[in-house]
């Protein structure tokens, strides 16, 4: 082998890379929010789904671009697990439109007269509007150029390969050669993070005469499943929603895979036939790009009634503490039949929610820092929570209910909506202790700091879990603490007033003041209305034996 046969395939493939970037980042740029809105706007039903994962990456080619965005689009809620998963198919199928570039132009047309042009045409527009679309597009035209001249290259190198290397020696007889073969692509696509740049080196390396036909195909397979690694780099640490996404890609990649390895001979054979019969080239590259094509369709069809039940099964998995915590432990539609028992699990879910509006509560109090991901996961459990009681008290309300917890049942979403205000107030005091500025007069700033503790002692008293709970006892600190308040707020006042404290300082201190007192006041009312509801419950609640002749009633 000769040093310019290597440095022709490094060359070529650095070069075809380099194409790919550009490319790939040019059209993102050009593009800007359509691709999003279209992604956004094209999935309202499966197949709809998979036609826009495929335009997309056809467009950018970049199925990690496509990827990224879905899972932006799952954990921002403005798409389904399921709908991300018919846009992964889609995505799987656009990946091999690279492949047709490669077959169709690269092996077809004299690529310097096709490509150079390109490129300068590309970079004048670069030139000439350099932060606009224009110019993003420009770009992208110079990377297809730049990613062809790349593919050329990279066919005289493996030309020169193929004339030092046996053929026979990359074949896939038997089970270990075809493991090694299918590796390779893994490893080709691990390596260069781009499943493109693994299929151009493939098949740069059929038309060459590196390996056979059959060889290739099996590294293909590889590339394909190889591509999977991008995405699993990528939700390394992120959240449960990203990594269902990336489990999905996997999941259909190595099942279409093992299909498309166990049918190799008859998809070859099949696609052969259908290539004479459409008069295409003999050229091996024309054969696996149609076979590239032909797996991933292939595998979209397997998987397509399976798609629902994939989606089930991965929202049932890689949950972690906060999915949990938001996943009601107490309302159980098997015992609204007995409505004193479903009172009394909904007492029980409604206390669970203000033990975690009460965490955010005293959390704010205390942070030194903007709202961060604990407070905005707790809200998000809140809000679950609080949707899935106020659903379960609608439902118990249209049974037949005794007069007497028929009136008691409407303060079931009074509590709710009190501690929702609570955690809602919660995030807003963190944002605002973040930004405040600090008190630099000490004794005001002292009893700030005594108002927090009494404020944090009303939210811990506020808890009917507690042995200790009493109404009166939260009736008589409310008391003290408002009293507390008017004062600390009228010292606010004068210190602006006599000029101790800046006035922008001021209302900073009067707006975490007015929302700390919020949060104790909504604290306190859940607390009290809660009690109606598990005093009544208990109260109330029938034996075991009642409970099971209750639910067996026609």
């Amino acid at each position: 082998m000769s040093w310019q046969v290597i440095t022709n395939v490094l060359g070529g493939l650095g070069l075809f890379l380099l194409g790919m970037h550009l490319m790939t980042e040019g059209l993102k740029l050009a593009s800007g929010q359509a691709l999003r809105n279209i992604l956004e706007r094209s999935t309202a039903t499966p197949l709809r789904g998979v036609f826009s994962g495929l335009f997309i990456t056809s467009l950018v080619q970049s199925s990690g671009a496509v990827t990224v965005a879905t899972i932006g689009f799952v954990n921002a809620g403005l798409m389904t697990l399921k709908q991300s998963i018919t846009v992964i198919y889609g995505s799987n199928i656009g990946t091999t439109t690279t492949g047709w570039l490669v077959a169709v132009i690269g092996f077809n047309f004299d690529i310097k007269a096709f490509a150079l042009p390109l490129i300068g045409l590309g970079m004048g527009m670069r030139i000439i509007a350099n932060n606009q679309r224009l110019g993003a597009l420009g770009e992208a035209l110079a990377g297809f150029g730049v990613f062809f001249i790349g593919i050329d290259i990279l066919r005289t190198g493996f030309v020169g390969l193929g004339a030092d290397y046996a053929v026979q020696s990359w074949h896939g007889d038997n089970l270990a050669g075809l493991a090694l073969l299918v590796g390779t692509g893994i490893l080709f696509t691990m390596l260069m993070q781009s499943s493109s740049a693994s299929m151009a080196v493939i098949l740069t390396a059929a038309a060459g005469g590196v390996i056979t036909l059959e060889a290739a195909a099996a590294m293909v397979i590889g590339a394909n499943v190889g591509s999977t690694s991008t995405a699993v780099l990528a939700v390394l640490g992120a959240t449960p929603n990203a990594k269902r996404v990336a489990a999905a890609h996997v999941a259909f990649n190595l099942i279409t895979g093992a299909v498309a390895l166990l049918l190799l001979p008859l998809l070859l054979w099949s696609l052969g036939v259908l290539r004479a019969a459409l008069q295409l080239d003999g050229e091996p590259v024309a054969l696996l790009a149609l076979f590239h094509t032909a797996f991933n369709v292939l595998g979209v069809i397997l998987m397509w009634p399976l798609t629902t039940r994939l989606a089930s099964w991965l929202e049932r998995r890689l949950r972690v503490a906060e999915e949990d915590e938001a996943r009601p432990k107490y309302l159980d539609r098997n015992v609204v039949n007995t409505p004193v028992l479903a009172l009394h699990a909904l007492a029980q879910e409604l206390a669970r929610i203000g033990a975690i509006s009460r965490r955010m509560a005293k959390g704010a109090i205390s942070t030194e820092l903007a709202p961060g991901q604990r407070l905005a996961g707790d809200k998000a459990i809140v809000d679950k929570l609080t949707n899935a009681s106020v659903d379960f008290s609608a439902t118990l309300q249209r049974t037949s209910l005794p007069a007497d917890l028929a009136d008691a049942l409407p303060n079931a979403p009074r509590v709710a909506r009190y501690y929702t205000e609570v955690a809602e107030t919660a995030l807003t005091l963190a944002d605002l202790e973040a930004r405040a500025h600090r008190i630099e007069e000490a004794a005001l700033a002292e009893h700030l700091a005594q108002f927090k503790v009494a404020t944090i002692k009303l939210l811990d008293a506020a808890n009917i879990d507690d042995e200790h709970f009493s109404t009166d006892a939260c009736r008589h600190q409310l008391k003290a603490l408002e009293q507390d308040y008017q004062r600390l707020k009228g010292e606010l006042l004068r210190a602006g007033t006599q000029g101790l404290l800046p006035t922008r300082h001021m209302v900073e201190q009067l707006d975490i003041l007015s929302d700390m007192r919020r949060m104790y006041q909504q604290a306190e009312k859940g607390g009290r209305y809660l009690t109606t509801l598990s005093t009544y419950a208990s109260a109330q609640r029938p034996s075991a034996a009642e409970a099971a002749a209750s639910n067996n009633e026609p």
